[in-house]
């Protein structure tokens, strides 16, 4: 089957490799822009990028699919299917209508819930205790479209974004592959379901000790790796990366219950987190033990203040 693929992440990556592997014509790859990264802001290339390079694609960076000329190019490579990952990009209309067997997009969800930018997050944020992949037939609307297979995975109580979102770019890759060698009829979604995951604000991460330990033991998995889930110790940054819950303890929200080499104790409008990895500004993970060594904690000093 000749394919168009678009996509821009690791996530994006995973599904062109499975593509190809499986014998796929990869007509044309797109992809975002080189963005500046790191420390010296360079521009950077996408994961989608690097590998269609190594693999000996054609690629396309368009700034917007409505650039004159990018509908005539992509006409001109007669595609069966366009197959959409994370790319990043709304495809107009035209684009849409392009290909014989349509737009298909490779989903971090069970549609409809989670609809949008942040699915792996949402969910986690949410307390879901499974997701999946969907196959999704795209239509002008945001992930509206009728879908043509779902995968469900189970959320582990352990599982980071980091985590998950690894686990959801292999199942996309073999969905997407397995999607295109047995189609099926597209379901359309039942709209009265739906949820919408809006892109992670960065003040979202900030870790509020007056919401339950639940809660902020949730934003600690859902903001690993980024932004991070973070606090303030002595009016510096600090970032929180793994925790453990302490249900029935108890004490004023931000307060320091223990601290110790076994974590760093901290009370929560309901129960506490014990800290047992966490960051400096400018420095890197370390455990509550080494983080002790280099500062050291007494019960009843507060954090996020």
């Amino acid at each position: 089957m000749k394919i168009i693929f678009a996509g821009t992440p690791d996530f994006a990556a995973a599904a062109l490799a499975a593509l190809r592997a499986a014998g796929h014509e990869i007509a044309l790859v797109m992809t975002q822009p080189d963005r500046p990264a790191g420390r010296g802001l360079k521009p950077a290339p996408s994961a989608v990028k690097r590998l269609a390079q190594d693999l000996g694609l054609a690629l396309a960076q368009p700034r917007t699919l409505r650039e004159p000329g990018i509908l005539d190019t992509l006409a001109a490579h007669e595609p069966d299917a366009i197959v959409v990952a994370a790319y990043g990009l709304i495809l107009p209309p035209a684009v849409l209508r392009l290909p014989r067997l349509g737009c298909l997009n490779i989903h971090a969800s069970l549609l409809p819930r989670w609809r949008g930018a942040a699915p792996i997050q949402r969910a986690i944020l949410a307390g879901d205790r499974e997701t999946g992949i969907s196959i999704m037939q795209m239509d002008e609307g945001l992930d509206t479209g009728p879908v043509l297979s779902r995968e469900a995975i189970p959320i582990a109580p352990t599982d980071t974004a980091g985590t998950l979102h690894d686990r959801l770019a292999a199942l996309g890759a073999r969905s997407i592959v397995q999607a295109l060698a047995q189609p099926r009829k597209a379901e359309a979604q039942d709209a009265t379901r739906a949820t919408y995951a809006a892109k992670i604000d960065k003040r979202e991460a900030r870790i509020d000790w007056r919401e339950t330990a639940l809660v902020n033991a949730r934003k600690v998995r859902a903001f690993d790796p980024v932004p991070g889930a973070s606090t303030t110790l002595r009016d510096a940054p600090l970032k929180i990366w793994r925790v453990a819950e302490f249900p029935d303890a108890t004490g004023e929200p931000g307060t320091v219950i223990r601290a110790d080499a076994r974590g760093i104790v901290v009370a929560c409008a309901m129960g506490a987190l014990g800290i047992t990895e966490l960051q400096r500004a400018g420095g890197k993970r370390v455990s509550a033990g080494a983080f002790l060594s280099g500062t050291p904690l007494e019960a009843g000093e507060r954090l996020g203040e």
